[in-house]
């Protein structure tokens, strides 16, 4: 089941970003600021999604030093990408980006 909520998350979040026509590559400019549906929840959804996903094949698979190696993981892609992603975005957005980011966050909004 965490499996599929990775898997789901991440195909989620790639098709909602299909459909508002932005750049999905993370090496690119992104077009458009994306706010709704997944991203409504969690300014990184994929990278969410990626961590779930490594979480589920680490217990259906009873590989369970995946687990510390997804925080340490998830930890990296924040520092190494995330920072410099949303620096990016701010920049293009402003204070769209800023309401935004205020609001939702870059994990996980909790609760739901």
């Amino acid at each position: 089941m965490v499996i599929a909520l990775g898997l789901g998350l991440d195909l989620w979040a790639m098709a909602t970003m299909m459909r508002t026509r932005t750049n999905i590559l993370p090496n690119r400019a992104a077009g458009r600021l994306v706010t709704r549906g997944p991203f409504a929840i969690s300014r990184n959804p994929i990278y969410l999604g990626n961590t779930t996903l490594m979480f589920g094949i680490g217990l259906a698979f009873n590989v369970l030093w995946l687990l510390p190696l997804g925080i340490c993981a998830a930890a990296l892609v924040e520092r190494l990408a995330i920072r410099r992603e949303e620096a990016h975005l701010a920049l293009l957005f402003g204070p769209e980006w800023v309401a935004y980011a205020t609001t939702t966050a870059r994990w996980l909004k909790w609760p739901f």
